[in-house]
Parts: C-alpha cells; structure tokens; sequence
C-alpha cells in the first residue's frame, strides 16, 4: 500500500459528482459502490426491457451549475416533460398542485364550506406553541384540510404520527415565506416557481442513463468504479484515515487513502471506522433512523391506465403510497406502447410486515390494490419484480438533531474525510444538491475551504443567486420605505398644525388688507367655527378649530391606512405560503 488513493464510497449522484469534478482537475479517484450498478437511490432498474425509476426523480435546479452539468453529460437526450400529478381521495382524482376550483368541485360545497370555517377557526384559535407537523399545518390550513390533503399520505410516508413529527421539518422544507419574497410573487408573480411546477427536465431512459454517461466519464479520464464492492472497514490514526478495506467478488482489498469522500450512510459510516469511535458516538449513530422504500414494478397490458407521470395515493385503505407511469415520464421507457410500466411504492421500515413479505406476495397486492382503486383490471398483470431500497429517507424526529451535533462533532475531527449526499450527512437533500455537495467535496480536496455542513435545502437548492439576493434585499428596501407604519400622533400633530398656521395667517392677511371688518363673507366662518370674527382673537380661533379637527383627522387616517396595509401584507404573507405549499408533497 505504497500508492495513496483518494477514495470515494458510494456512486450515487453525489459520488459521481465529486469523482467527475475530480476527474477534471487531473485526479484519478476510486468510486466503491456495494450494489452492481451506479444511480444510489437514483438508479433505474429494467423488467423485460422496461425501465423502472426508484422513486421517480424530476430533474430541475435553481443552481446553474447543476442545470448545466446534466446538460453536459446528457445533451440531446435529456428531454423537457409537461407535468401532471394528482391526489387520490376518496374516489376522485385532485389536480396537483391543488387548484381551488378542482378541490371544490370534488370535495362538494358542504365539506368545501367546512374546510373554509376549520380555515377561520385556525386563524382565530391557532395552537399558540407550533412543535408537531400537525400543528404546523393546521395553523396554516385548518384541522380538517390538514386531516383531507396531509395525514395519511405523511403518516404513510414516514411511518409515525403526524403529532411525533418536529414542525421545524415541515418549516425547512416550505421555503418562500420572507416578507420580499411574499410581495415579490403577489405583485410580480414567482415566475421560476411557477415553471418548476409546469414541467421538468428528464432523461430519455430514466435517472439511470445519466449516471452510466457519468460513470463513463470518470473511467474515461481514469478513474475507476468498482461496482459490487462494499467497504467493510476505514483504519484511521491521529485525525486521518489511513485506509479503506473492501471486498469485491468475494475478495478482500485494501489501498491506502489520501482523501476518502463518503455518501454511505453516515451511521454505518461510524461503525465502519477502526478503531470504533466512542460510545457516546455510537450510541448517538445507532440513535439515528431511516425509513425504507419498497417498489413493486409491474408491465400491464393495456395500453393508458392514467395520463399522470405519478398519482399520490390518500387512502388508508391501501397501502400504497405513490404509483409511478413510466411511460408518461418518457415513451422510450416502455419498448412496448401498448403496455404499460407501473411502479408502485410502499413505504416501510426495514424488518417490518411489509418488508419481510415475499416478492410474490408483494406483487399480488400491488396488483389488488391497483385494481381496488379503479385503476387497471388483476387480470392485465403481465410480470412485475420487487426492489427494497433501505435507507431511503432519514428521519427527522425528536431528538435527530442532537445525535446528528454529536456525530458531526466527531466526524470534524478527521481531517481528510468529507460525508456527502442525502445518506452521508443524514440531509433530506434532493438530488441537485446532493450533487452540490459531492462537487464542493472535490474542491476542498483541490485546496477549497467548503464547510459541507453549512450547504443545506435553503443554501443550495432553493438559494437564490447573487443577483436574486440583491434583488431581494433591494425589493426589501423598498418595502420598508414604501410600506412602512405611518406614526398616527406625528401625522395628526403635522396635518393639525399645517392647516392650524393656514387659517391663522389667512385670517391676519384679512386684517391687514381690510381692518377689523372686512365684510359679511369671511364671517360665513363663524357658522363652522363657533366664535369666529375676522380679528386677531378669532385668527387664534381659527387655529384651534382647523387644528383639532385635522388632528382627528389625519390620526384616523394613520389608522385606517395603518390598518389596510396590514390586511394586505397578512393576505399577501399568506397567499405566499399557500403557493409555497402547493408542491409541498413532491418535498416528500
């Protein structure tokens, strides 16, 4: 082991990112990936010559570097797709993201007219304290929306009560709720947004093609990618990995490491270290949990099933959470265009009933449920298979963020070992900015001072560009100097004291051209202005009379003005949040 290598475990979308960006800087790495092909969780698995995404990945980034870099690897097979995805309740297909006309022709004009009073009752009698997902979304939606659109599909997602979900999740991931970015889409409307909801970028044959373009990419400029290997123990010593040991057909390898960049779950990460860390560093990783994705991928016969590229599923009468129609992705993934390719996704826990079910078992539901729910007839069913995919979402709970702290803490003391991706830093990352962090990785190696740990969803996926931040903050600049509270006494006092001076010298300017008495006209004022006599003593009558009255005036109109622009700002606020939820489920 004379010979150091800079290893990268994992060839995911994050580790070929970082071995890709190495690669261009004149490094040769080494990418060790346990399962017999590159994507991770992004991989495309094939039945019959059909394609089947694990999970469904739409392609699309604010980050220009990412758009263009897919763009570089793929070219012209990397194709524009018009979106359509719906909810399944209650029988009836919803458009998502939901539109207000849809939603209240389904659900009807009663139950619409009681989603609408449990709306009000949340903004009249909100949970004071937001600690759990429910509270969050009831705050914002109403108890009974939040119990229609948002509680069984969470709870089938990630397994547990909605009430034993931290609300500081669903805040991270509901981005656009900044005063600027509120006026900002009310008044000019969130174009980019809006086109991000439209439609989305995907490869011709799934996410897997663009891996295997990348994985031709590294091994062209000499790197390798040793498929079917999996690491099985990291030496370090005094702050440095020292090397990393695998096997690889049923053979034991080891090589020296310069740098190792890990996107392999960071809990086995730590029990893959020798020597092992602390206790308090094991426990904290062995405290930490994922949840697991089943997909039943089934052929039909028939040629359209539905036009969407996927359906949410809100039933609890099934156990499905999500089915996926390929073909609607991109035509080329069924060789056969009068069948069609259904990926049905359970989510689960590893070792739990459904995991443990057999293939054939599986299938069998799949194809019950998907005839239950009026969909495709049991008889249709051609072949399917079964992929379970572990670790496929981690879970934010309770107490994931102290155990995360004190893993961090640990791992910020190897000098040479960065963790990147959704698994490696335990980050509900999507997959842009995973790769954004694979790419970073392979800077710092470089001599770049990244912190990995400070890129999040709100830093790198959803981060506006420089110029978008300046914009903002110019936008709110002008908020605050357009919009700001009039001060309701120093108004009155100014507006008071402006007309009081006016009628005071337009009264001595009478004196003074025409003496004491300067005719029957100006004394009209006196109808108004009790008292009032063209003189000095009603000049200083004058002034007290248009004085008071423009005091009162001028204060009522601070108030009113002050009262408007608060409704406006609050419906705008929420008309922001209403947007920012309307893809929440694909945050999923």
């Amino acid at each position: 082991m004379n010979d150091k290598f800079d290893i990268i475990v994992g060839g995911g979308p994050a580790g070929l990112a970082a071995a890709y960006e190495l690669i261009k800087k004149g490094t040769q790495p080494i990418i060790l990936e346990k399962a017999d092909k590159v994507g991770g969780l992004a991989r495309t698995e094939t039945c019959q010559g059909y394609f089947f995404d694990i999970g469904g990945h739409r392609f699309f980034s604010k980050i220009d570097q990412i758009n263009s870099l897919w763009q570089e690897i793929l070219g012209e097979n990397f194709l524009t797709v018009p979106r359509l995805s719906r909810i399944y309740y209650k029988g009836r297909f919803f458009n998502y993201p939901l539109g207000f006309f849809n939603a209240l022709y389904n659900l009807g004009v009663i139950e619409s007219f009681l989603v609408l009073l449990s709306y009000l009752k949340s903004h009249f009698r909100p949970y004071r304290q937001e600690e759990t997902f429910e509270q969050w979304v009831s705050n914002r939606f109403g108890k009974r929306l939040y119990k229609t659109f948002f509680q069984t599909y969470t709870e089938k997602v990630w397994g547990i009560p909605c009430n034993a979900i931290r609300a500081d999740w669903a805040a991270q991931r509901i981005k656009g709720l900044t005063l600027a970015a509120a006026v900002a889409n009310a008044v000019f409307g969130n174009q980019k947004a809006k086109s991000l909801i439209s439609e989305f970028a995907y490869p011709l044959r799934g996410p897997g093609m663009m891996w295997l373009r990348f994985q031709q990419a590294v091994e062209a400029g000499g790197g390798q990618v040793r498929l079917n290997s999996e690491v099985i123990s990291i030496r370090r010593n005094d702050g440095l990995l020292q090397s990393v040991r695998w096997i690889e057909d049923n053979e034991i390898k080891e090589v020296a490491v310069r740098n190792v960049i890990s996107s392999m779950p960071v809990t086995s990460l730590v029990a893959k270290l020798n020597p092992q860390p602390s206790d308090v560093v094991l426990a904290a990783a062995s405290s930490l949990s994922y949840r697991a994705i089943i997909l039943v991928g089934l052929i039909v016969d028939k040629k359209d099933l539905f036009p969407d590229q996927w359906i949410y599923i809100h039933s609890s009468a099934v156990r499905v959470g999500r089915i996926q129609n390929f073909k609607n992705w991109s035509a080329a993934m069924a060789p056969d265009s009068q069948r069609t390719n259904i990926g049905m996704e359970y989510f689960c826990n590893e070792g739990d009933d459904i995991w443990t079910m057999s293939d054939a078992q599986l299938i069998d539901m799949a194809c019950q449920e998907l005839a239950a729910l009026g969909l495709s007839e049991v008889d249709n069913f051609i072949d399917g298979f079964v992929v379970r995919q572990p670790k496929a979402y981690p879970v934010y709970d309770s107490e994931y963020s102290a155990h995360l702290k004190v893993i961090k803490e640990f791992l910020g003391t190897i000098s040479n070992l960065q963790t990147i991706g959704r698994n490696g830093m335990f980050r509900y990352n999507n997959m842009d900015h995973s790769m954004a962090t694979g790419i970073q990785a392979a800077q710092n190696i470089a001599g770049a001072h990244h912190n990995l740990w400070q890129i999040n969803e709100e830093e790198a996926y959803l981060e506006e560009d420089k110029k978008s931040r300046d914009e903002q903050v110019f936008l709110e600049k002008v908020v605050g100097s357009k919009f700001a509270r009039m001060d309701k006494f120093g108004f009155a006092i100014a507006l008071g004291a402006v007309a009081g001076l006016l009628s005071f010298m337009a009264t001595v300017w009478l004196i003074i051209q025409d003496g004491a008495v300067v005719g029957s006209t100006p004394q009209l004022l006196s109808q108004y202005f009790i008292g009032y006599t063209v003189s000095m003593k009603g000049a200083f009558i004058a002034f007290g009379y248009s004085f008071f009255w423009c005091f009162m005036f001028g204060w009522l109109f601070a108030y009113l003005r002050n009262f408007l622009l608060a409704i406006h700002l609050y419906r705008v606020r929420r008309k922001s949040e209403l947007f920012s939820f309307r893809d929440f489920l694909d945050h999923f």
